[in-house]
């Protein structure tokens, strides 16, 4: 969690400074400042979809039946097949305002995050488990 406050904290200061830069040069700086900040901000939150992707894999009752039946490995592989599809469709499903307001209110996050992953967990599930 002191990561993603971290993170959260570094992606709201990169947004300021592309706004405070002034000169002749300040319309290319502050795009690549903001277009920087917008990718620390997607990849803390594909993270925050990650973590938040396995924690509802473990809690359902078909990963439980089914893992009893696989290694280690094979569980940690269909994990990370399930939420990296997961966290690839998040960017499709939020906007840069709930980015924004993510970045800013921890609860909101909370939903954000929770709301994404609840869309296309059972979908990106499904299609590896065919």
């Amino acid at each position: 969690m002191k990561k993603l406050v971290l993170s959260t904290t570094m992606l709201a200061a990169l947004s300021l400074t592309g706004c405070a830069s002034t000169g002749t040069g300040a319309t290319s700086n502050s795009g690549n400042a903001i277009g920087t900040a917008n990718e620390i901000g997607m990849n803390v939150f594909k993270a925050a979809i990650d973590n938040q992707c396995r924690s509802q894999i473990e809690k359902q009752n078909a990963w439980r039946i089914a893992s009893v039946a696989m290694t280690e490995t094979q569980q940690e592989t269909i994990k990370s097949n399930v939420c990296g599809c997961v966290s690839e469709q998040a960017p499709q499903q939020v906007s840069l305002v709930e980015l924004g307001n993510a970045a800013i209110d921890p609860s909101y996050r909370t939903q954000l995050v929770t709301r994404v992953v609840a869309k296309s967990l059972q979908s990106c599930y499904a299609s590896f488990m065919k």
